[in-house]
């Protein structure tokens, strides 16, 4: 699967988390707190979302600070 394509699916599980949030400004150098809005417990959702779309668990609590370390993360544990 392609980063782009990973960067398609993760703005469609923020458009569920956030609603309201202008999803043309998320890039991989964008913040999940600062730049995304996200709080501890929308960053739990995230987690959830992306083990349920990509079809793997995550080994504990995962610390991501950008969109890009979460398409990274994703890219080197999924085989879709």
């Amino acid at each position: 699967m392609q980063r782009e394509d990973i960067l398609t699916e993760l703005k469609e599980i923020l458009k569920l988390i956030k609603p309201s949030m202008d999803l043309s400004k998320v890039t991989e150098e964008s913040q999940l707190v600062r730049d995304v809005g996200l709080d501890s417990l929308t960053i739990l959702l995230l987690s959830l979302a992306i083990e349920n779309k990509f079809g793997f668990k995550f080994d504990g609590n995962p610390k991501f600070t950008t969109v890009g370390e979460v398409i990274d993360f994703i890219s080197s544990n999924t085989t879709l």
